[in-house]
Order: structure tokens, then sequence, then C-alpha cells
């Protein structure tokens, strides 16, 4: 046993160890997400029939935003109610998104832990280890797995707006799947990262369908997401900027729609996200068009509604903030017209609050006037026709790209 005065000495040259050895940032790889995808239990309609995943290989293609030398892959099984097994994931250059074959000359098998396979726990996500494959900004990456058993609860992106393949058995590194089924949904992928240069960072848009693409060309890439980050790329290649598209279907700030709300999704899909340094947030249109459906709400509950809306915007820029995270706020764009909503003058008047509370300095860091951008002048609770999807809620491509040029690139200051 040592003396008591020579421990003690022993402890007070412990307790002065320089803070820098003890407190030093462990140095690694840059990296950033380059694509991304928001995920919740698929309705009855979007789901994959319970047999279909038994057995299963699944062939999916995502978009990039940036590139990079280095990549990983996140799988998700968020919303399993059970853990859910991997026998095997591969990465491969598609041949084209339209099709599931790939060039098999650049198949690789994505590792987990060293393992070839991984057991996802329920309601979590897992990274694959990092591998050496080259990527180009705006390229395609086919991301293929297989399955044994079939998840209780499915975990997905039904608005993929990009066709994924499926056949039985495993042929996760075959060039093609003949006789593959097709659906344009999105199972179990959530992100891929790069290892980026230094103050290469990603900006999140969190939002609803219309930051989701319902209108956009499947397979065409041309969401406003898509098409602010071809502009980033053009006008700021230095900068590496990527752009996660965090839309979801019927998404809502304040209650649960086919997803989970824009709040309890805050962590997972913006926070949890690699290299986010800037977030824009659209979100509010379904909380109005759904309240009050059958228009006998009294004026007080609308105002109550306002009210909540600005709140849930006050909490989101709070959680950035305290992450250091920049937040843009959008304007709310028209939906008069719409066949599903149907809103009348009070459900108008509810987004002109949000949108008067929006554009007041001191609110967002930076506001983006996706209302002004993509409005009919002469009838501005309406979407100017030419942006007009047919649904008189969701643009058009060409309404998507006035909502991407409405973005001031000089916002986003290093």
């Amino acid at each position: 046993m040592w003396p008591r005065r020579v421990l003690s000495i022993f402890l007070g040259l412990a307790f002065c160890a320089p803070a820098s050895r003890a407190q030093a940032p462990r140095v690694g790889p840059n990296w950033v997400g380059s694509w991304a995808a928001a995920q919740q239990v698929p309705e009855a309609n979007n789901s994959l029939a319970p047999g279909d995943l038994r057995d299963a290989t699944l062939r999916q293609m995502v978009h990039l935003s940036i590139g990079g030398e280095v990549l990983r892959v996140r799988i998700s099984n968020a919303f399993g109610t059970a853990p859910l097994e991997f026998t095997s994931a591969h990465i491969a250059r598609p041949a084209s998104a339209a099709s599931p074959r790939i060039d098999a000359s650049t198949d690789r098998a994505l590792r987990f832990s060293g393992r070839p396979g991984v057991t996802i726990p329920a309601g979590a996500d897992y990274v694959s280890d990092p591998i050496a494959f080259a990527v180009a900004a705006q390229s395609d990456l086919a991301i293929t797995f297989h399955v044994d058993q079939p998840p209780a609860v499915e975990t997905s992106h039904p608005g993929s707006r990009t066709t994924s393949y499926l056949v039985h058995g495993d042929h996760v590194a075959d060039a093609d799947l003949p006789g593959a089924i097709s659906f344009d949904h999105w199972f179990n992928i959530a992100g891929v990262e790069v290892s980026a240069p230094p103050g290469a960072a990603a900006i999140v848009t969190l939002g609803d369908s219309v930051t989701d693409g319902r209108g956009s060309t499947t397979n065409g890439n041309d969401r406003w997401p898509d098409d602010l980050a071809r502009r980033l790329r053009t006008a700021l290649p230095s900068r590496r900027l990527a752009v996660l598209n965090q839309g979801m279907g019927g998404n809502r700030l304040l209650l649960d729609g086919l997803g989970p709300n824009a709040l309890a999704r805050f962590d997972r899909d913006v926070l949890a996200e690699a290299g986010v340094r800037y977030l824009i947030v659209l979100e509010g249109i379904n909380d109005i068009g759904a309240f009050g459906l059958e228009g006998s709400t009294p004026q007080a509950a609308h105002d109550h509604l306002v009210r909540s809306i600005i709140a849930a915007y006050e909490q989101i820029v709070l959680r950035a903030h305290a992450h250091g995270i920049r937040v843009f706020g959008g304007t709310l764009t028209p939906f008069a017209g719409s066949s599903y909503y149907k809103p009348g003058p009070i459900s108008e008047a509810d987004r002109l609050a949000v949108n008067q509370w929006i554009r007041a300095p001191g609110h967002f860091d930076a506001v983006i006037d996706f209302d002004k951008a993509v409005r009919d002048p002469r009838q501005p609770e309406m979407l100017l026709k030419a942006y007009d999807s047919g649904d008189h809620i969701h643009p058009s491509p060409a309404g998507y790209r006035a909502m991407a040029d409405a973005v001031q690139l000089a916002d986003f200051t290093p």
C-alpha cells in the first residue's frame, strides 16, 4: 500500500495534468451528409406486402449532392419494433436510375464493424464502416441490401420520386435484377455521408410534401432542394455545400400526419445529420389546411393555431442555434383552389399571418420568400399557373426551380 503522502502527490499531479491532453479534440475526417431521406412508417398503400421482404434483395438509387473519395451509408430501423438483420449490403454505380442494372466492376461490399452484415436494434440507425469509393457531385449511387426476414413494422420514405427494385434471394452483387418488381419508395436507407474537405457543410431542408417534391418528375431529381444543390455547385463550387432533403409528405409542425411531426423528428432528421451548418424550414401549410376543415371553427381557435405555429418555429430556431446551426425561414406557398383542403378566407388569413411573422426581422437568421417566388401576382392566394403541378398546392418542376432561385446564396456565409 502506498504511503499517504506519495498517494496525495500522485493524485495532485493527476488533477493538475494539462487540460490540452485530457480535452484535445479528436481529429478525423470531416464527414458531411451528401444525401438523406426522412423515415416513417409507410401508410398501407405505400407498404410492401409482408412476404415481399422475406429472403429479399432490394436495390435503391439515390442522387448525391456533393462528392468525395470515401463514403459511408446509414441504414435505418427507426420505426421497427424488433431488431432487423441485414445479411449484406453493397454499393455500386447504377447504369440508370430507371433500371436495376449496375456497373458490376464498381460493386463493393459494405462492412459494419468489419462484418458483412448487421442487426439493427428497434428504433435505431446504423452507419457502415467507411469505404474508399469515389463519387462525384450530382451523381447517382445504387445501394443494395439483402434481408432474410421481413420487419414487423416497416421503416420507409414513401415519397422517393425514385424507382426501387426487389427480387427474392441474395442477389446483392448481381449486375442486373431481371424480373424485379419496382415501386417508387425507399426502404431502410437514411443517408450517405462523404469525407469532405475542411469547410464543407450540409444544408438540411425540413419540410412537407412541397420539399419532398410531390409534382416533380420521377427519377428526374427536380425537387427544389435538388435545384438548389445544382445552383450551389455552379455558383459556389469551392464551398462544397450539400443539400439534404428531409421533406415528408403530409408533415406538420404540431400534430403527426403521415409521419411524426416536425418537432418530434427534429433530432433525427436535423441534428443527427453529419456536417449540418444550415437549416431551411418550410413547414406549416398542412397544419393550416387540416385545421377546421368543416369551416365552422371560431376565429379565436384560428388565432391560437397561428400562435402555436409560431411557437413551433421558435422551438426549432432555439434547438438549432444550440448546435451552431443557422436557420432560414421559408414563407408558406399559396394553396387556394386545393381540392384536398379547400381553404377559405380564414385559412388564407392564417397563412398570411404566419408569413408576416416569418418575414419580420429578428425571428429567423434569414428569410426565403418562397411565397413571393411562386404566387400569381394577380391572385396572390394561388400558385402561378405556370408553376402549378395541377392540384393548386404542389408546384411543378418549373415552380420548384423558381423556389430554388429564390434562395440567396450569399446567405450561406463560411
